[in-house]
């Protein structure tokens, strides 16, 4: 009885599906790591690095759906796009498509509990806080400012926040105290 054998094709997609599956979780974070440097250099007004950051939070969600914290950056990029077109209706597909991408991550992060996200802050709480910081920073003609304010009261309070690293703890306050 002869055993069946794979095709040269069959092999490099073993070996493709074989790699991917052996990623390592260093190389998850240093790709988080990286999206939320081209993140940061996106809220200090790179435009550059707005068109970066979408992109790579876009692919690190697609990869994992149900990362309500990638979700989140995701969406907090995708309304960031608005600021780097000059066509009106650009801007609002942008700036909606962020907002859905982050109302999204809000429902998902109810049922992340107290895991961690990829940076090591509690999912719910750093899923809530970018929601909160991208809301604070729309123009009030698309009525988040208020929710904005609430979100990052939520986090506050929360006690999984006295727990969470001090840089997201500094962050958290450092934007409580802008906002108000």
């Amino acid at each position: 009885m002869r055993t069946p054998s794979l095709s040269r094709r069959q092999w490099l997609a073993v070996l493709a599906l074989s790699a991917a599956a052996l990623a390592t979780p260093s190389q998850a974070a240093d790709s988080f790591a990286s999206a939320q440097q081209s993140f940061a250099r996106a809220q200090q007004g790179d435009s550059a690095a707005v068109e970066a950051a979408a992109a790579q939070f876009a692919r690190l969600s697609a990869a994992s759906p149900t990362d309500p914290v990638l979700m989140a950056y995701a969406g907090a990029s995708e309304s960031m796009r608005a600021t780097t077109t000059w066509m009106p209706w650009r801007k609002m597909r942008h700036a909606e498509d962020g907002l859905a991408l982050l109302d999204k991550a809000l429902s998902l992060a109810a049922a992340a509990g107290s895991a961690a996200g990829p940076s090591g802050a509690p999912a719910v709480l750093e899923t809530r806080f970018v929601a909160a910081s991208t809301f604070l920073a729309l123009p009030s003609m698309f009525n988040r400012q208020e929710r904005g304010r609430a979100l990052l009261a939520q986090v506050q309070a929360d006690p999984l926040f006295a727990s969470a690293p001090a840089g997201f703890r500094q962050s958290v306050q450092q934007r409580a105290g802008v906002s108000r």
